[in-house]
Parts: C-alpha cells; sequence; structure tokens
C-alpha cells in the first residue's frame, strides 16, 4: 500500500506554482524575427541595485550573427558587441530607469535572422518566507528548495536544446535546398549534353547529296 503524506503533497504544489511565477515576474524570453536591413529594441524597467542577465543567441539565418547593444537609463553604452553569434553579460543597475537592449541586422542586405533572447532581472525570491533564517530547514523544506533548483536546470537544458535542434534544422533545411538545386543543375546539363551527343552522331551518319558540275568545250 502506498501512502503519501498529504503534507509533503501541498508543498510540492507550492513549489510548482512558485516556480512558476518567479518565471513569470523574473525574467522576459522571446524568440523573434529580424528582417534584413532592421533594428528591433526591448525596453525594460529596472530599480537601483538589481542584478540583471542578457543571454542572445542567433537561431537561423546568414552566419548566425547579429549586433547587440545594452543602454541604462540614461543612455550610456553597457554592453555592445558586434556581429555575434550567441553571448551572455551579467551587470548590476547603478540607476533607475528604462533600459533598452537593441538587436541589429543593419549589416545584412538579404538575409533575416530569427533570435533569441532571455533577459532575467533580480533573482528569485525565497521559496518560503522564512528560508533565510537561522535555523536550518526541515527536511521537507530541503527536499522542495532541491526540487525547485532541479527544475530551473531541467528548464534551462530544454531551452538549449530547443535552440540546438531550431539550428540543427535550419541547417539541414539549407543543406537540403542546396543539394535540390544542384541535383536539378546536373540533370539539367546531363540532358543538354545528351541532346548535344545526339545530334553531333547524327550529323555523322547524315547522307550528303553531292552536285556535278559539267564544264562545257
Amino acid at each position: 500500500t502506498l501512502v503519501v503524506n498529504s503534507g509533503f503533497v501541498l508543498l510540492f504544489v507550492q513549489v510548482l506554482w512558485a516556480h512558476l511565477l518567479c518565471g513569470w515576474a523574473f525574467g522576459s524570453e522571446l524568440t523573434f524575427e529580424l528582417p534584413d536591413n532592421a533594428k528591433q529594441c526591448f525596453y525594460e524597467d529596472i530599480t537601483l541595485g538589481t542584478k540583471c542577465t542578457l543571454e542572445f543567441q542567433v537561431v537561423t539565418g546568414g552566419h548566425y550573427d547579429v549586433d547587440c547593444r545594452l543602454e541604462d537609463a540614461d543612455g550610456t553604452v553597457l554592453y555592445k558587441e558586434m556581429k555575434k553569434q550567441y553571448d551572455s553579460f551579467t551587470f548590476t543597475a547603478a540607476k533607475n530607469g528604462t533600459y533598452k537592449f537593441c538587436f541589429s541586422n543593419e549589416f545584412s542586405t538579404f538575409t533575416h535572422k530569427t533570435v533569441y533572447f532571455d533577459f532575467q532581472v533580480g533573482e528569485d525570491p525565497p521559496l518560503f518566507p522564512n528560508e533565510n533564517r537561522v535555523t536550518a530547514l526541515t527536511q521537507m523544506e530541503s527536499a522542495c528548495v532541491s526540487i525547485h533548483e532541479a527544475l530551473k536546470s531541467v528548464i534551462d537544458y530544454q531551452t538549449h536544446f530547443r535552440l540546438r535542434e531550431g539550428q540543427g534544422r535550419s541547417r539541414a533545411e539549407d543543406l537540403n535546398t542546396r543539394v535540390a538545386f544542384w541535383s536539378i543543375g546536373e540533370a539539367f546539363i546531363l540532358l543538354v549534353v545528351s541532346i548535344s551527343q545526339v545530334v553531333l552522331l547524327r550529323s555523322f551518319f547524315s547522307d550528303r547529296k553531292t552536285t556535278t558540275t559539267r564544264v562545257g568545250s
């Protein structure tokens, strides 16, 4: 007979709910299309002393590179990189205000990109109100904290695996398109060469009419 502790089940449900709330309240995650010769900016209100992390990666398009720029509320450039495939930048807000980070594909004339970014603002609140107390956590509370941390790791791994799967699919489709065009070109060349050979062989075996000219005396 399986006996389930109702208190543990309740705490486990609270862990899942708190984990979902943390994901919604303390981060911005988005995958978007960035056309050629285009620039896309995003804005986030941040308070003084908040620790933030910006992570981005180009999923599809061209050489998988993009320009990234991060500015504080006064327009001071905190981070600027050109033609990066992926990167991560962590900073602590030195002032209150609206921070802006932009992705630019203006250097590309005909290739659009698919860009993923994750902008984390602040740190997760404690799972339990008394988690920072002096006394140690109970065994059940420690188990819930471990589950919470494991769930965050699972989400990070799933996100990176989805990005790698998207990149792999994009490269496979691009390779398939190139192979298809190459096959069509080879088939056309083979057809032209075959027709040319048939015409040339027929010209060798065709009867030529000869004309005789009589010269009168």
